[in-house]
């Protein structure tokens, strides 16, 4: 049927199937260089990165920094980075902000998300103004610092976790989730004598996992990026996550030691080598976990933001 209709349109005249006019050929060659070009001005600085970051030292010492087609292989720069010095400690911290952050974060959002969207209940359109008001107005930097200063966690990895542990637009896509839910289910239970917290554990979450994904997707890049708490709240260098130690070796330039990494200062590679180690290691975990959760992107933030 679509090669009649092609075949019916005459020459010269840009083809319409269904009533949609389809690209001309020469629309479709300036579109796939466009997408070229893009798609190189995004992959070619990742491909300079690894190749830098596992060059030969003397490879990165005579192209004065930057490589871009190694000639030889050397893994020293992540041997160093991971022989238990700041980086490995800083590593392990961003992990386990970024794991317990998400798990609280999830629990709180989804919790509070079912709660505002149960319409009828007492205190649910207070509460959800509140958090809609929340979306506006955002603390500034002192009072954030003197709230944490006054519960005590200064120089404590629960102030990477606390201040930033409820998100008000993941929690208004968890409730426009919920309120989609159909009510003849929720009442069915009801009947059957389910509670309602049996609703939200043995229905409510089971049908949300494409929203909640998409929603620990958020919360987990978030912590997983997130350097500024560290910086207003962490004076122990120990207790640095990842991206406060990219920050202050890679952007700042501040030279790797061999204190710093736990190593002789004498066998050290180039620094742009470690800097380039340190930048991939920061990056590749948020673009392992991107290709597993891809296939949930859509329908969880189409079908949480629909209807509020």
């Amino acid at each position: 049927m679509i090669d009649t209709e092609r075949r019916a349109q005459p020459r010269g005249k840009p083809q319409v199937i269904d009533g949609v006019a389809l690209p001309g050929p020469v629309e479709r060659m300036v579109k796939g260089v466009i997408l070229t070009v893009a798609c190189a001005l995004v992959i070619l600085p990742f491909v300079g990165i690894i190749s830098t970051s596992i060059a030969t030292p003397e490879q990165v010492t005579q192209a004065g920094g930057f490589v871009f087609l190694p000639t030889g292989i050397d893994l020293g720069a992540y041997r160093m980075i991971f022989a238990g010095g700041v980086v490995t400690q800083a590593l392990w911290i961003s992990v386990l902000v970024t794991g317990v952050g998400t798990a609280i974060s999830l629990a709180l959002t989804t919790t509070l998300g079912w709660a505002l969207s149960r319409r009828g209940a007492f205190g649910v359109r207070a509460m959800l103004l509140l958090v809609l008001v929340s979306l506006l107005f955002n603390p500034g930097i002192i009072p954030s610092y003197l709230v944490v200063q006054q519960l005590g966690l200064l120089d404590s990895l629960w102030a990477l976790i606390i201040p930033t542990s409820v998100s008000a637009f993941n929690v208004v896509v968890v409730r426009a989730f919920f309120v989609r839910l159909p009510h003849e289910i929720l009442d069915s239970a009801r009947i059957d004598g389910a509670s309602e917290w049996q609703l939200f554990t043995r229905i409510g979450l089971p049908l949300s996992k494409p929203v909640l994904a998409v929603v620990g997707l958020f919360y987990g890049v978030g912590y997983w990026n997130a350097f500024f708490n560290a910086l207003l709240y962490m004076s122990d260098a120990s207790k640095w996550p990842l991206q406060l130690v990219l920050r202050t070796f890679v952007v700042d330039g501040t030279q790797l030691g061999g204190q710093d990494l736990g190593i002789d200062a004498g066998a050290l590679p180039p620094q742009t080598s470690l800097q380039m180690a340190i930048l991939v290691v920061s990056v590749v975990p948020v673009l392992l976990v991107y290709p597993f959760l891809q296939k949930h992107f859509a329908q969880g933030m189409l079908t949480g933001a629909v209807k509020g």
